[in-house]
């Protein structure tokens, strides 16, 4: 739950500076801070998902 809770305020952040950034005019350096937001939630996610095919391979007993 915490690490969905910590996605979910990145996306926040990153939307809300998206739209500062886009309104004022500086389009580029909106969508290099929604890269990098995503950047940041796929990083977050790496390791989760490791451990989740790590314990479905012993699950099926590759």
């Amino acid at each position: 739950m915490e690490l969905v809770i910590k996605i979910a305020a990145i996306g926040i952040i990153v939307a809300v500076l998206q739209q500062i950034l886009s309104r004022s005019g500086r389009d580029e350096y909106a969508m290099l801070v929604v890269l990098a937001g995503l950047i940041a939630v796929v990083a977050m996610l790496i390791p989760e998902l490791k451990e989740l095919y790590s314990s479905a391979t012993s699950v099926m007993g590759f």
